[in-house]
C-alpha cells in the first residue's frame, strides 16, 4: 500500500488549517465565498474547501488547493510556488514531514480486534507513547525530522517501537557540571547523538518515548532520560541547553510545592560537559526525569487509534466509565485540566499539550494528571522573584498575560483534537463537546500557537499566536 497520498493530504491539510487562520507576513485577506476559502497575497490567491480549513479537520482523499488557478495537492510544492519569506526552508521541512508521516503510518500494525486497550495490562512504559503516529494536529511540521536518515527514523522513532542502546561516557570531573542532587561524571547520550560525536561506550537498553529523545530506560522504571540530539524535530534542534540543566531541578521542586492538583515529574539531576574553553555544550547532556504511573497515559494518546479496533482511544473511556456518553467523560476531563490552567493565576503557565500531560484512570474514568517537562512553560518575573526563584534561558517573563496564553494555547489543543475524534465517531454537536470540557469557551477567542507562521518568521522560535473560536 502507498502510503504517501495520504500522508501529503494530513500535512496539506494542517499547512491549509494555518495558511486560514495564522497571521502569516504576506497575507492581505482571506473571503469566502459558498464553501470555498481563498487566502490572498496580494495579488496571487490560494483557494480550498473552507471546511477542510478548520482545525483538527481530516483532509479528504486527494485533497488539494489551487494556486492561481493551478492545482497542489503537495504541501512543499505548495510552499515553493507561494515564495513566501523562508519558504526552501519550510517547504523542506514539510517535505521531511510526510515522508516520515508516511513510514509512521506504514508501520502500525492493523487493529487486533481484541478486548479494549485500556482494560489491557501495560505491556512496558513507552507503550501508550507509541500509539501517536500522526503527531501534532495541528502543526504541518507533525513529522518533521530534519538531520536523520529514513533508517535513522525506523532505527529511534517510538511508533517504529524500537529498544534502543543509549551510550554511557565517563566525563572528567573538572568538566562535568551537575545540578539539582548531581549525576556523577557520566554522560549518557542517544545513539543517534554518539556516532555523530564518534564516541563510544557501555551501552543501556531503552525505549523511546513520544519525543523521541526522551527515552525509559529497561534498567531503571523510575526515570525517564532527556537526551541531546543535533536532529530538528517538528520546530526545533532537540539539545539540551546549560538553561535547562540548571532550570529543572529546582524548578520542577517549585512547581511540585505549590500545586496539589497535578502531579509534577520533577527532575532531581541534571548535567552538561564542559568544553575546553570552559563553556557548557548544549549536544553533550542529559535530565534525569522521574516517570510517571506506567499506566498514565499521554493526553496525545487518547485521540490516538486504539490497537483493538482502530478508532480514537478516548472511545474506551467513554464506553466503559460513562455509557457513551462524550460530554460526561470531556466534563471530567475538562475539571482536571482546569488545575492547569488555573496555574496561571499564579503567574505559572504550564506547556501543558498532548505530550507532557498525562492521566491516569480510576473505575474507568479519568482521576489524575501528571506533567512533564518545564523546558517550554513561562513564569511571571513577579512570581519568580516572590519565591525566591532564579531562572535561566526563556522561562521568566516580563509579560503577566503570557503565563494564561501558554497553558490556554496547549491545553486547547488537547481538548479541540478529542473533541473533533469524538464528535466524528458519535454524532455529537462540537460545539456542546467544547461547553463540555471548558466552559466558557463559547465567549472568548482561544489562543493557540501559530506554528506555520513561526516557521516562515525570521526568528522561527519566537511565539506567535493565532485563535480559534
Amino acid at each position: 500500500m502507498d502510503w504517501l497520498p495520504g500522508a501529503r493530504a494530513a500535512v496539506l491539510g494542517r499547512l491549509w488549517g494555518a495558511l486560514a487562520r495564522e497571521p502569516i507576513i504576506g497575507i492581505t485577506d482571506r473571503t469566502v465565498a459558498g464553501n470555498t476559502l481563498s487566502v490572498h497575497f496580494g495579488q496571487r490567491v490560494v483557494s480550498g474547501d473552507r471546511y477542510a480549513a478548520a482545525p483538527f479537520a481530516p483532509p479528504p482523499a486527494g485533497f488539494a488547493v489551487n494556486l492561481d488557478g493551478r492545482r497542489y495537492d503537495d504541501p512543499g510544492a505548495l510552499v515553493r510556488a507561494l515564495d513566501v519569506d523562508h519558504a526552501a526552508r519550510f517547504a523542506a521541512e514539510l517535505d521531511d514531514s510526510l515522508t516520515n508521516l508516511a513510514l509512521a503510518r506504514a508501520a502500525q500494525p492493523a487493529p487486533d480486534g481484541g478486548p479494549p486497550a485500556i482494560g489491557r495490562p501495560v505491556p512496558h512504559a513507552a507503550f501508550w507513547e507509541q500509539l501517536v503516529i500522526d503527531g501534532h494536529p495541528l502543526h504541518p511540521g507533525c513529522r518533521t525530522r530534519l538531520g536523520m536518515s529514513a533508517d535513522d527514523v525506523r532505527r529511534y522513532a517510538p511508533e517504529h517501537r524500537p529498544v534502543v542502546d543509549l551510550v554511557a561516557v565517563a566525563v572528567p570531573p573538572a568538566r562535568w557540571l551537575t545540578t539539582g542532587a548531581g549525576l556523577p561524571p557520566v554522560l549518557t547520550l542517544h545513539p543517534w547523538q554518539a556516532e555523530r560525536l564518534g564516541v563510544g561506550g557501555p551501552g543501556r537498553a531503552a525505549r523511546p518515548l513520544m519525543s523521541l529523545r526522551t527515552l525509559a530506560p529497561l534498567d531503571d522504571p523510575g526515570h525517564h532520560l532527556k537526551t541531546a540530539i543535533d536532529a530538528q524535530l517538528t520546530s526545533a534542534m532537540r539539545t539540551v541547553s546549560e538553561a535547562s540543566v540548571r532550570n529543572g531541578p529546582p524548578v520542577t521542586a517549585f512547581l511540585a510545592g505549590i500545586q496539589d492538583g497535578i502531579t509534577i515529574l520533577r527532575e532531581p539531576a541534571a548535567g552538561i560537559v564542559l568544553g575546553a574553553d570552559g563553556r557548557p555544550d548544549r549536544r553533550r547532556a542529559m535530565v534525569l526525569r522521574e516517570a510517571p504511573p506506567p499506566d498514565a497515559i499521554p493526553l496525545a494518546a487518547l485521540a490516538a487509534p486504539s490497537p483493538a479496533d482502530g478508532r480514537p482511544l478516548a472511545l474506551e473511556i467513554v464506553a466503559a466509565g460513562y455509557a457513551g456518553d462524550p460530554a460526561a467523560y470531556l466534563a471530567d476531563l475538562g475539571r482536571l485540566l482546569r488545575r492547569a490552567t488555573d496555574l496561571a493565576d499564579r503567574g505559572v503557565g504550564l506547556e501543558a499539550h498532548g505530550q507532557n500531560l498525562l492521566v491516569t484512570l480510576h473505575r474507568g474514568r479519568p482521576h489524575r494528571l501528571y506533567y512533564r517537562d518545564v523546558g517550554g512553560i513561562r513564569i511571571d518575573a513577579r512570581t519568580a522573584k516572590e519565591h525566591g526563584l532564579t531562572l535561566h534561558g526563556d522561562l521568566r517573563t516580563e509579560d503577566p498575560d503570557e503565563p494564561a496564553t501558554t497553558v490556554r494555547a496547549a491545553v486547547g489543543v488537547v481538548v479541540g483534537e478529542q473533541v473533533a475524534a469524538l464528535a466524528r465517531e458519535t454524532g455529537a454537536e462540537p460545539e456542546a463537546l467544547w461547553r463540555a470540557a471548558l466552559p466558557g469557551v463559547d465567549r472568548a477567542p482561544w489562543p493557540v500557537k501559530a506554528t506555520t507562521a513561526m516557521r516562515l518568521a525570521d526568528d522561527p522560535l519566537r511565539p506567535i499566536w493565532a485563535t480559534l473560536r
